[in-house]
């Protein structure tokens, strides 16, 4: 089973150990290597797909992660040359790339993150309104649509599990708004994880990736989008041909579900998991170290409801061999819910087979729907979801704190307030707030007193307090 977001920079240092080799590869010595063909064709026919992004926020609103993470985006603003933002704004460049009719354009969730205007910059110089479809945090991924799409071509979607180690990749994209830049590299690597989320699987290229090219397409030599170019690797804030791409076998199931609904669904199975190393495997009775085991379960989650137990070692999953907890996490992920999954466990001592349906992930709009007379919506005007817990280890927060907001609606109480995508939700009232159900408690509680609902939120590592006023 495989171990399937302007960019972020891991700010680490790196060293290196160079191996000299006696002999000389004997493909090297093959006389009738032909070397690669020129790329013009397929910059020519697909630079008309990809555009630049010119997001506007305001000034405290700048995505990354939380202070002391190992990933740090590195700024993108001011990436536009000849550009100023207003005082109390700020202006972030990216790049994006169009794949249907429609005018729908991938980019990455940090380009857009908080953004109150977003501008689609063409190549002739010209300016387009684009409006948020829908973003994924967990895996960087943002949909915007352009109304006019006259001049604008489509970039095809490619499989990235088709791809090898070695295969050439070309990069189109903005970097430091200078649109229109090709870069060529081969693919470094497939599957890299690098802390960035739970869905971490990237490729991994040589190919220049800059501030400004994310969101932009990595295509393959095909002229197809095999991944969304997203992060590098730089210990000292610059390219050094280590870059990062979501695969498009992540990215555009994602872009599908954001079209159709908005919101990404992620199946959930509420188990804690460790891989199976040799001690363990002679401790629990097994032949070698294989599958994962199960070191916790959630109360009331689809894998108790099923009868999977703590000491359980799932060895497969759909028929797929349990490689890793990772590998278990994008496979139920990716399944949609209330799919039914055959499970294989190892438990004392015997195989048994159990069926398991993994339920969706709480991503709910919080709403106050007898409320109808203060507010015509009946509606706060969000839409959150469970606090990913890498986010909750980088915040040192507890269980049972916190919910992230996923999408404010506009004009709504949330965006008058402030909120912002990305907004960690602590407390509403006196009270913590760990899930949709208890905000919306708080905010109809509220609505009794007939005061604003008051917030603790955290924001990019800092506390703050916010007024909702219904």
């Amino acid at each position: 089973m495989k171990d399937g977001r302007t960019h972020r920079t891991v700010r680490a240092v790196a060293s290196a150990a160079i191996l000299c080799l006696g002999t000389v590869p004997s493909f090297a010595q093959q006389t009738d290597f032909t070397p690669p063909a020129d790329f013009t064709p397929i910059v020519a026919e697909l630079s008309s797909s990809v555009i630049g992004i010119l997001a506007r926020r305001p000034a405290d609103m700048q995505p990354g992660m939380p202070e002391g993470d190992r990933f740090n985006r590195p700024s993108p603003f001011g990436g536009m040359p000849g550009r100023e933002a207003p005082q109390r704004e700020i202006a972030a460049g990216g790049s994006g790339f169009m794949i249907s009719e429609d005018g729908h354009i991938v980019t990455n969730n940090h380009v857009v993150e908080g953004a109150s205007d977003i501008q689609i910059l063409l190549a002739d110089g010209t300016t387009r309104g684009g409006e948020l479809v829908g973003t994924d945090p967990a895996t960087d991924i943002a949909v915007l649509q352009v109304s006019n799409t006259e001049g604008i071509g489509i970039a095809p979607w490619g499989d990235s599990d088709e791809m090898q180690p070695g295969a050439w990749t070309i990069a189109i994209g903005s970097p430091f708004g200078l649109g229109g830049t090709v870069t060529v590299g081969v693919l470094s690597a497939t599957s890299r994880v690098i802390g960035a989320g739970p869905y971490d699987a990237f490729l991994q290229t040589d190919a220049s990736i800059n501030s400004g090219n994310s969101g932009g397409p990595l295509f393959n030599t095909s002229g197809e989008v095999i991944g969304v170019n997203t992060a590098i690797f730089s210990p000292g804030g610059g390219n050094i041909g280590i870059g990062f791409a979501v695969p498009s076998s992540i990215a555009e199931d994602v872009v599908q579900q954001l079209i159709e609904t908005g919101v990404v669904a992620r199946g959930f199975i509420g188990v804690s998991l460790q891989a199976v190393d040799e001690t363990l495997a002679r401790a629990l009775g097994l032949d070698g170290p294989e599958g994962v085991i199960v070191t916790s379960v959630e109360p009331g989650m689809p894998a108790d409801n099923a009868g999977i137990e703590e000491g359980d070692v799932i060895l497969s999953i759909d028929g797929e061999a349990a490689e890793s907890p990772r590998g278990i996490s994008l496979a139920v992920a990716g399944t949609e819910p209330g799919t039914e999954l055959p499970v294989t466990v190892f438990r004392d001592g015997g195989r048994i087979e159990i069926m398991l349906t993994p339920a969706e992930r709480d991503t709910v709009r919080t709403a106050s729907a007898a409320d109808t007379e203060r507010m015509e919506s009946g509606q706060m005007g969000l839409a959150v979801s469970p606090l990913p817990e890498l986010v909750r280890r980088n915040l040192g927060l507890s269980q049972g704190v916190g919910i992230m907001v996923q999408r404010v609606e506009p004009d709504s109480p949330a965006s008058e307030a402030g909120l912002m995508q990305g907004d960690v939700i602590l407390r509403a009232g006196d009270e913590a707030v760990d899930s949709a159900e208890s905000l919306s408690d708080a905010w109809n509680a509220a609505g009794q007193t007939e005061r604003p609902l008051l917030l603790q939120v955290n924001r990019n590592g800092n506390t703050r307090f916010v007024a909702v006023e219904r």
